[in-house]
């Protein structure tokens, strides 16, 4: 999606439902899923967002997350900083759920509920990711109520 719209003339409203959830028959791949309304729609739908674990561990290894958030966790009380690094891998696959939604939402989706693969748009969120940096980082740190 385009970040230079104001929200209230994108063409959906997205909310974060729940996630990330492991797939029950597929333990190596986790899911979330979020509401989307199209502003003409009467109702939203769901659409769930299944990524492999294994490229979501590789995409935080090729965006260094570790690194870029050190600094800013250096600045949390010591008696807190567990407890933030525990959340980042959820916010993390959370941020890329969300990448990876709006590539689907980029093409248009139809008013149903739908399922996005664990292997559609790979290729596509591994660039994403890579061009929306900055967007992941600030999704986790917006999260942890940690933005500078």
């Amino acid at each position: 999606m385009n970040v230079a719209v104001p929200p209230d003339q994108l063409p959906y409203r997205v909310t974060l439902f729940f996630g990330p959830e492991t797939v029950e028959e597929q333990k190596d791949t986790h899911y979330c899923v979020f509401n989307v309304k199209k502003r003409s729609w009467k109702a939203g739908i769901q659409i769930s967002v299944e990524m492999e674990k294994a490229h979501v561990a590789a995409l935080q290894e090729t965006l260094q997350l570790s690194e870029g958030l050190a600094q800013v966790l250096a600045s949390v009380p010591e008696s807190e900083q567990d407890e933030f690094r525990a959340r980042i891998p959820d916010l993390f696959a959370q941020a890329l759920a969300w990448c990876k939604l709006d590539l689907r939402l980029d093409l248009g989706v139809p008013q149903e509920n739908q399922r996005i693969g664990r292997t559609e748009l790979v290729h596509e969120l591994h660039q994403a990711a890579q061009t929306r940096r900055e967007y992941v980082v600030s999704y986790i740190l917006g999260e942890l109520d940690l933005m500078p």
